[in-house]
């Protein structure tokens, strides 16, 4: 009877050991996180894939573990502060913000919901971080551009490819602090490659349409267009002017160029948008935004469609097309 008893005594105390860390690991993965997207985006868009991929291969799966609250603006700052507050009220776990004025609305909304920016523009001019090194406060990200310089290298790239470009149109937004930066930049390099800027500011659709209109008489030869939001939502309508108007342009997103575009160079955005999830990853894990250093890009990419070169009757020097990490046919 009694080794009976010690049998069932060292049954259920090896039973009781089997089930304490599995215990643990319901109670660890027992935790449903809510995270908070916000972007000047459009719903149909949806929330970034490489994003939600990234976060994936992390642990986090929507439905299981993880719920995500997105909120689109449709290219209409504006509607950013309500969209911002309303995350808030929801008091999701992290926001992960798309772009410069979505990050600069959800850090007027909260200052203690973390927050994750997936790319903007240079967050210590625009007042998000102290500094690069040492956020200092609630948002911590990567941003999408390592400097100002990177439109000059743009602009290296298109007269190398199209030498006989001397007249460039810029299609910009001078509400966007970077891109001041950056149009600034862009100035000793244009005049040592010898072009001319033509600006043109473009913070509405009315702006962009008077803008074509203006390029289409000044005698641009050449286009550069920014990464902003407006020019971002109107893409299409500003691909097939540059093809009507058979103007080279260099563009900062390659979704433009897959769409007719003559060439881009820029931060790799997907590759943006997996690096924010290792931030997320760390901040749900209990870091603190304040001490989570912000990352500049390390990737980026030439990418050339020689469909549209053709078209516009130009052949791209094997010098460029040897730079390219990818060449449409």
């Amino acid at each position: 009877m009694k080794s009976t008893m010690t049998f069932v005594a060292i049954l259920l105390l090896a039973l009781a050991l089997l089930a304490a860390p599995l215990a643990a690991e319901a109670q660890s993965t027992g935790k449903v996180y809510t995270l908070g997207f916000l972007s000047l985006g459009s719903a149909s868009e949806g929330v970034s894939r490489p994003l939600r991929d990234a976060l994936r291969k992390l642990g986090y799966v929507e439905g299981r573990n993880l719920v995500i609250e997105a909120r689109f603006a449709d290219a209409d700052v504006a509607k950013l502060p309500d969209l911002a507050a309303d995350l808030v009220r929801r008091r999701v776990d992290v926001i992960v913000t798309i772009g410069t004025p979505p990050v600069k609305a959800a850090k007027d909304a909260t200052t203690t919901i973390p927050i994750v920016m997936a790319g903007s523009g240079d967050p210590v001019e625009h007042g998000l971080v102290a500094s690069l090194a040492q956020p200092g406060g609630n948002v911590t990200g990567v941003t999408h551009s390592p400097g100002p310089a990177i439109s000059g290298k743009g602009l290296e790239f298109l007269k190398e490819a199209v030498p006989t470009v001397t007249r460039v149109a810029v299609l910009w937004d001078s509400s966007t602090i970077h891109e001041k930066l950056s149009l600034a930049a862009q100035q000793p390099a244009a005049r040592a490659l010898g072009i001319t800027l033509l600006p043109h500011d473009v913070q509405t659709l009315d702006d962009l349409q008077r803008a074509l209109l203006a390029i289409d008489q000044e005698g641009a030869v050449g286009l550069f267009v920014f990464p902003n939001f407006i020019n971002g939502k109107h893409g299409t309508m500003i691909v097939d002017f540059a093809r009507t108007h058979r103007l080279p342009t260099m563009l900062q997103e390659t979704w433009w160029v897959k769409q007719g575009g003559l060439m881009s160079y820029y931060s790799n955005w997907d590759h943006l948008r997996e690096g924010a999830a290792v931030f997320v990853d760390k901040i749900l894990k209990g870091a603190k935004p304040a001490n989570l250093p912000v990352e500049q890009p390390t990737k980026f990419e030439l990418v050339i469609n020689l469909k549209t070169a053709k078209a516009l009757g130009l052949t791209i020097p094997p010098s460029v097309l040897a730079r390219a990490d990818e060449v449409i046919q």
